[in-house]
């Protein structure tokens, strides 16, 4: 391969391109980004940027002398992809082909109808945590936290760490589509004894104000006065830009088991779908740690088709964490659709414990809070498929 290039400045693009010098691609290199920075963290945008405690250039990443002579094209979206000539469109209607593509343009959060409106934001890109920044920082401000998955547990922590008054509204338990109806649940009592007022079974059904939002109106009918709303309601992957391109979209690129999208095409990332074969899911993960090993796996898969060593399936034990009111909550492995939770060490009012989650008479994941020697672990013991049986004796 003679030029490669990489659409997506993100995390995982960064790393498929520092992966790609160090295998030894000496070629052409051109990075993708839609937006004016060069890479930078995302899990400080709903902590430490969010709060004020960091300067925005604080997120930057490291970037690798290998990258001197790679161009960068920030600011500047690609807006389609032929695969089959491995063309891509961009900027004012310029197109170019390459011998390889790396896909890693992330994914975008949800919105919901009526909150383009001063004071309700997202956190995902640097400039929506600047804007919320900015807006937490009023006086007296009180938040409604819309959803109660990670980012929007994040963001709730931060808004206390303020001293601001907050509301979390979610239709379940906190993250109980991933962690469980019983883990969300301690989840949530977690959040009230530091003060959110958390209500579940309800959902955000219409947000009001005059020049920017004054309050939130709820499925109950009640209605929570609101100076600033924070959506965590999920993401979708931005795939709009490969409609026509040729590849299979259903919710993300699918790929094989080695992340080939098509001959010459990867994807890592959150846009990525792939068959990990350790858990027989077809999942997309999005998670830091899975963007820098994917994109890591993806660049060596990419060389392959030029000559260079197949590195055969991608089947991580995917690894997960989350800060929040000064304690590390992680997550190690695939807890979907499992049989049974069980908290092995510790106790949820103990704000610290180990929980191990069943599928079949295997332990498939395993989550803690404030223990993370303990949890380490069952993170090496799930790199052997552990039985459900030598996973409690290990307790």
């Amino acid at each position: 391969m003679k030029s490669i290039a990489i659409v997506g400045a993100s995390l995982a693009g960064l790393n498929a391109a520092e992966t790609l010098r160090r295998e030894g691609f000496a070629g052409r290199l051109v990075i993708f980004g839609d937006e004016p920075y060069f890479p930078y963290d995302r899990p400080p945008l709903s902590k430490e940027i969010a709060r004020g405690d960091w300067p925005p250039e604080k997120t930057a990443l490291p970037i690798d002398a290998l990258l001197d002579d790679a161009e960068w094209k920030l600011g500047c979206a690609v807006t389609g992809l032929d695969a089959a000539s491995r063309t891509l469109t961009y900027g004012e209607g310029q197109s170019e082909s390459f011998d390889g593509i790396v896909i890693a343009t992330g994914a975008s959060p949800r919105r919901l109808p009526g909150t383009d409106i001063k004071g309700v934001h997202v956190v995902r890109t640097l400039d929506d945590a600047i804007a919320l920044r900015d807006d937490l920082a009023r006086p007296g401000c009180r938040v409604v936290v819309v959803g109660a998955g990670f980012v929007g547990q994040e963001a709730a922590a931060s808004a206390r760490k303020l001293e601001l008054s907050v509301t979390m509204i979610e239709a379940v338990a906190p993250a109980a589509h991933v962690l469980g109806a019983e883990i969300g649940v301690i989840i949530g009592d977690m959040h009230r004894r530091h003060g959110v007022d958390v209500r579940l079974g309800v959902a955000a059904a219409a947000f009001e104000g005059v020049e920017r939002l004054e309050h939130v109106h709820l499925s109950d009918g009640s209605v929570v006065a609101a100076d600033v709303a924070i959506l965590g309601i999920g993401v979708t992957p931005n795939t709009g830009w490969l409609e026509g391109s040729g590849l299979t979209i259903d919710n993300g690129v699918v790929c094989d088991e080695t992340c080939l999208a098509a001959p010459g095409i990867v994807a890592a990332g959150d846009i990525a779908r792939w068959p990990n074969r350790r858990y027989g899911e077809l999942r997309r993960v999005e998670h830091w740690d899975n963007a820098v090993r994917q994109a890591e796996h993806a660049a060596k898969r990419l060389l392959a088709d030029g000559g260079g060593l197949n590195p055969g399936p991608y089947m991580p034990v995917p690894w997960f964490w989350s800060d929040q009111y000064g304690l590390k909550m992680q997550l190690v492995g695939s807890p979907v659709a499992h049989d049974e939770v069980r908290i092995v060490f510790g106790s949820g009012e103990e704000e610290r414990f180990v929980a191990l989650y069943r599928r079949g008479d295997r332990l498939v994941a395993a989550l803690g809070l404030a223990a993370t020697g303990k949890l380490l672990k069952f993170r090496r013991m799930l790199e052997n498929d552990p039985s459900w049986e030598e996973a409690l004796a290990a307790v």
